[in-house]
């Protein structure tokens, strides 16, 4: 698809989001974003780094009202997933190819204080040198085996990226397919 399509197809997207947001009685529904600490202090861990091999441990984290938040680390990659089931969700098993780490604040968005998606700031290693990048990925919130990373935005090749990772959030999240990889949103840097 060429630039000025993908283009046009984000702004058709957008808009459809806020004609989508307007109930029947003409009022909108209210999208906030709030914010937790995924601190691995205050987590209960669920299973231990291995001896040998390349296993790091797994935790379950206080997140936004109760929510569960599951973080593990494996082969020097993190894996963040959410809710009830949530080591049994898709998310519980992506993570970006390079060794990584997280951001330690998470953001919640909110439709009429419900969480529908998390945007979480990840920092991929890349080379020998010590260089990181900084990726933000959404999450989509959807039991039953619908908790998956929808989209990634590079953050240092796009000077918007939380406006990015928010429109990403805001427009696709509960509609989509964790079959599929997490869509690239903006300029790709090192998203993949």
């Amino acid at each position: 698809m060429s630039p000025f399509f993908r283009k046009v197809s984000r702004i058709l997207a957008v808009f459809a989001a806020v004609v989508a947001l307007t109930t029947g009685n003409g009022t909108a529904e209210t999208i906030e974003s709030t914010y937790t600490k995924i601190q691995l202090q205050n987590c209960v861990q669920l299973e231990t780094a291995a001896e040998e091999g390349t296993f790091g441990g797994s935790w379950e984290c206080p997140g936004y009202k109760g929510q569960s938040v599951y973080v593990a680390e494996g082969d020097l990659r993190m894996f963040v997933s959410f809710g009830p089931s949530a080591a049994d969700e898709p998310a519980a098993g992506q993570t970006l190819p390079n060794f990584n780490t997280v951001n330690d604040t998470l953001e919640w968005r909110l439709r009429d204080g419900q969480p529908f998606a998390t945007i979480l700031r990840w920092f991929p290693s890349y080379g020998d040198g010590g260089k990181t990048g900084s990726v933000l990925i959404v999450t989509q919130l959807k039991a039953g085996g619908e908790t998956c990373q929808i989209a990634r935005v590079d953050a240092q090749t796009n000077k918007n990226a939380n406006v990015l990772a928010r429109q990403a959030a805001d427009t696709m999240a509960g509609q989509f397919d964790c079959s599929r990889p997490p869509e690239t949103i903006g300029n790709a840097g090192n998203t993949q």
